[in-house]
């Protein structure tokens, strides 16, 4: 398995030869599940918009416990998070997104390295976030990678760790 944090060099024909038909189906249904873990992510907060704002409820099927920790339990957003972002009034101490009006968070394809029950994965982004500070408007746009540390656990994989790779972030105002 590559160092964490490391670009992956990934090739499916290379990581799959020599392994049986089974050994390859097995990895072809983790990949699926792991793409499918990565759109719950950003789904989880998007589909909290219009009032319930519960942005951390749909983590409980995307991180393990112990990194929920890390994330500050069910108390606050990652570091590097929009939430935790450029306007300290954005975020709320109970992890909901109230302080912006909008937002929708996009997520490419995930590189997937498999080793047993780990795996390492990048994953590319696009974050945007429409808010308002004093009557002021204001757009957030922020791109990177999520590289998250997984683990296959009783209930699926879940991300064990996560690292934001921010490429560039900005924010301007809206007329």
């Amino acid at each position: 398995m590559p160092p964490y944090g490391a670009v992956i060099p990934y090739n499916a024909t290379r990581q799959n030869a020599g392994h049986s038909l089974e050994q390859r189906l097995q990895y072809l249904e983790d990949r699926v599940e792991i793409q499918d873990l990565m759109v719950r992510y950003g789904l989880g907060q998007d589909l909290h918009e219009n009032g319930d704002n519960d942005v951390l409820e749909q983590w409980d099927s995307v991180f393990a416990p112990a990194a929920r920790r890390l994330l500050g339990g069910r108390r606050r957003a990652p570091e590097g998070h929009p939430l935790q972002g450029p306007r300290r009034g954005d975020a709320r101490p109970d992890g909901s997104m109230s302080g912006l009006l909008k937002w929708q968070h996009f997520q490419g394809f995930s590189t997937v390295d498999i080793d047993g029950d780990r795996t390492v994965t990048r994953t590319q982004h696009l974050h945007t976030h429409k808010g308002d500070t004093d009557g002021q408007g204001w757009n957030l746009i922020q791109t990177g990678f999520l590289v998250d540390r997984l683990e296959r656990r009783a209930e699926g994989w879940r991300i064990a760790h996560r690292t934001l790779e921010i490429i560039w972030m900005g924010t301007f105002a809206t007329v």
